[in-house]
C-alpha cells in the first residue's frame, strides 16, 4: 500500500502540568486571599484557594492579553475607518459536561476578570433562562430531552447574543428557577451593556453535525471572542454527578411537608 505523503499529526492544543501553568506568566497584581470561595462555587464542587492562585490567576492573565488585543484591534479599526463605532463587550463562552465545574470556572473568572487593574464590569449569562418553558417541552413531547440542544430556544438566545454583539444598551434575558425548574414566566435579569459577558451552557459551542445541511446557518459560538472547555476523566464526572445528585436528595429534593 502506498504511504500518505503526510504522516505527521498536528494538534492546535498544547498541554501543562498544573506546576507549569501555575508558572506561566506574572499574575494580576491583585490579592486574593479576601475573597470568600463559598460564594464562587457551585454546588459540590469544591474550590481552594491554592486553585485560586495556580489556575485560574494565569487564566486570566492570558485572558487579560486577548481583551487586550481585541481593545486596540477595535480602537485602530476605527481610527482606519475614520469613524468611532460603539464598543461591544468581549464575550467569554464556556461549556463542559454535567457536573464538570462550569459554574464554578464561570463565577470565579466573573469575579478575578473584575479585579483587574481596568476593573471592567462583567456579567454573566447561564444558558438555563433560554431552555423552552416545561409547558412548551411537554407539548413537543421532549421532557425527557431537557438539556439537550434541542430543549433550548436558540434563535432567542442568538438574538439575545445579537443585541449584545450590536452594542445595545439596556440588555435582559430570561430566569430560570433551579427551585422550580422552569422558567420563571416575566422575569428577566436586566442589566446595561458590561465591558465583558461571560457565556456558560453545556451546548454552547455545540454546531451541526448535520452534513446535508446546505444552509447557512448562525451558532451560538459564532459570537464568543475566546471559548473555554471545561473538561475530566468520565469517571470523575460519573462521581461528580453522583454527589451532587446526593446531596440534592438531602437538601432540595428533600420531603418537607
Amino acid at each position: 500500500m502506498k504511504k500518505a505523503p503526510y504522516d505527521a499529526t498536528f494538534s492546535p492544543f498544547r498541554g501543562f502540568t498544573r506546576n507549569e501553568w501555575s508558572k506561566l506568566e506574572d499574575h494580576p497584581l491583585f490579592p486574593v486571599h479576601g475573597i470568600d470561595l463559598s460564594e464562587l462555587k457551585a454546588l459540590n464542587e469544591p474550590l481552594t484557594m491554592e486553585e485560586l492562585e495556580e489556575i485560574y490567576m494565569p487564566m486570566v492573565r492570558f485572558l487579560e492579553i486577548h481583551i487586550t488585543h481585541y481593545r486596540r484591534l477595535h480602537n485602530e479599526r476605527d481610527e482606519f475607518f475614520k469613524n468611532e463605532s460603539r464598543g461591544v463587550p468581549y464575550i467569554i463562552g464556556i461549556a463542559g459536561s454535567v457536573a464538570v465545574g462550569k459554574s464554578t470556572t464561570a463565577r470565579v473568572l466573573q469575579k478575578l476578570l473584575s479585579m483587574t487593574p481596568e476593573q471592567p464590569k462583567v456579567t454573566l449569562i447561564t444558558t438555563d433562562g433560554f431552555l423552552y418553558p416545561n409547558a412548551e417541552l411537554e407539548r413537543r413531547g421532549i421532557m425527557n430531552r431537557k438539556g439537550f440542544p434541542e430543549s433550548y430556544d436558540a434563535k432567542k438566545l442568538i438574538a439575545f447574543l445579537s443585541a449584545v454583539k450590536s452594542g445595545k444598551e439596556h440588555l435582559e434575558a430570561p430566569v430560570y428557577s433551579h427551585h422550580f425548574y422552569d422558567i420563571v414566566p416575566g422575569a428577566f435579569q436586566t442589566f446595561e451593556m458590561p465591558d465583558i459577558m461571560i457565556v456558560e451552557g453545556i451546548n454552547v459551542l455545540q454546531v451541526s453535525s448535520n452534513k446535508h445541511n446546505k444552509k447557512r446557518r448562525v451558532f451560538v459560538s459564532d459570537f464568543f471572542d475566546f471559548s473555554i472547555y471545561v473538561d475530566a476523566s468520565e469517571k470523575d464526572l460519573r462521581k461528580w454527578y453522583m454527589d451532587r445528585f446526593v446531596t440534592l436528595q438531602k437538601t432540595t429534593f428533600a420531603d418537607t411537608t
